[in-house]
């Protein structure tokens, strides 16, 4: 069974930073792809940024241009920076990982951005 721990997570103000980091228990090179997920209160989860194995990645529209995702595949950990951030991007963010058709995601940080 995949583990994967995330760490990172804080309050903040808005126009700050944050990077949140998920190491898994496996090496990561196994993992498809990697990524960040989020969900608000009240409010369905969402993709926010995604990576592959190859380095590819993919951000939700809310995010681009403010958020990088990447990846340490000899640490095993996946970072997500995050830039400028907005009240908007409070949320519990969940590292999610991809081994074929398994998905496997961390318990989630607690991202609190203050206005």
């Amino acid at each position: 069974q995949v583990q994967l721990v995330e760490s990172g997570g804080g309050l903040v103000q808005a126009g700050g930073s944050l990077r949140l980091s998920c190491t898994a228990s496996e090496n990561s090179l196994g993992f498809t792809a990697m990524g960040w997920e989020r969900q608000a209160p009240g409010k369905q989860r969402e993709v926010v940024a995604r990576i592959t194995s190859s380095g590819i990645t993919d951000y939700a529209d809310s995010v681009k241009g403010r958020f990088a995702i990447s990846r340490d595949n000899v640490k095993s950990t996946v970072y997500l920076q995050m830039n400028s951030l907005k009240p908007e991007d409070t949320a519990v963010y969940y590292c999610v990982a991809d081994q074929g058709w398994q998905s496997y995601w961390g318990q989630g940080t607690q991202v609190t951005v203050s206005s």
